[in-house]
């Protein structure tokens, strides 16, 4: 297995969520940590939290190549060539059919799918020409199907997979990995705005202790946990009647549950 003692890893997102707990895990590894995010709080934070560590940060937004390409360039100059992109930068919000909210779903597939492929584009030049490299990318089990209210987050996610599943083939022979990354429902800020049942909520803890084993494997592919895979494999692959309604039921339990809490 892969060890992450002493490579460069870009980590976009990282000032909070699963970027941060990644961040703070890989650099207790002995890992060099390249942080981007767009809020400069959050990498002040991290900086501060891991001082003493090989760690350079970078305010950029990944939906902006003119933006982004730059502070890639200079974590790499501080810390060297990137080993390990974790394209993890992502958010969501509800998005459904009444009202429709186009601009909603806009920067949705902006931020999850644009910004994964303008933050590749950022490092994998580097990587074919010194032919080694690891790309992984956070998509979602939303990328299974679409979901009611979620049409925004649903279809980027999806958007992530087919991109790096198409990188993948490509790239083998290159010395290149390439890793989907499937969680389910992590306790994030991000999953607090999203108004949709959250089973099986895991810690950010647990959650990126299961990303970082699946990364340091180079599993192709890796979705946690597994009661939701199951159920997400099943609504994807059920006729399409079918899955719709099971999904209706889902949802009008959920619905069911959160009046009688409230």
């Amino acid at each position: 297995m892969t060890s992450f003692a002493n490579q460069v890893v870009l980590i976009t997102g990282a000032g909070s969520g699963i970027g941060r707990q990644m961040a703070l895990t890989l650099a207790g590894e002995g890992a060099a940590v390249a942080a981007l995010d767009l809020k400069p709080d959050g990498l002040a934070g991290l900086a501060a939290e891991l001082g003493g560590r090989r760690v350079a940060t970078a305010v950029a937004d990944v939906t902006d190549r003119n933006s982004l390409y730059p502070a890639v360039r200079e974590l790499e100059g501080r810390l060297g060539p990137t080993d390990l992109l974790i394209a993890n930068a992502g958010i969501g919000a509800a998005t459904g059919a009444d009202p429709y909210n186009a601009e909603g779903i806009e920067a949705q597939v902006r931020v999850n799918l644009i910004g994964v492929s303008n933050s590749v584009g950022a490092v994998l030049p580097g990587m074919v020409e010194r032919r080694r490299g690891h790309l992984v990318a956070i998509s979602s089990l939303a990328s299974y199907r679409g979901l009611p209210k979620m049409a925004g987050y649903c279809a980027s996610k999806a958007g992530v997979c087919a991109l790096m599943e198409s990188l993948r083939v490509e790239l083998r022979r290159r010395g290149i990995a390439v890793t989907i990354i499937c969680p389910g429902w992590i306790r994030t800020p991000l999953t607090e705005d999203i108004d949709v049942p959250h089973p099986f909520l895991m810690d950010p803890v647990e959650a990126v202790g299961r990303i970082l084993g699946a990364v340091r494997r180079r599993k192709a592919f890796f979705a946690f946990p597994g009661p939701s895979v199951r159920r997400m494999r099943l609504l994807r692959w059920l006729p399409a009647r079918a899955s719709d309604w099971l999904v209706r039921r889902m949802m009008a339990a959920f619905a069911g549950k959160e009046g009688k809490a409230k």
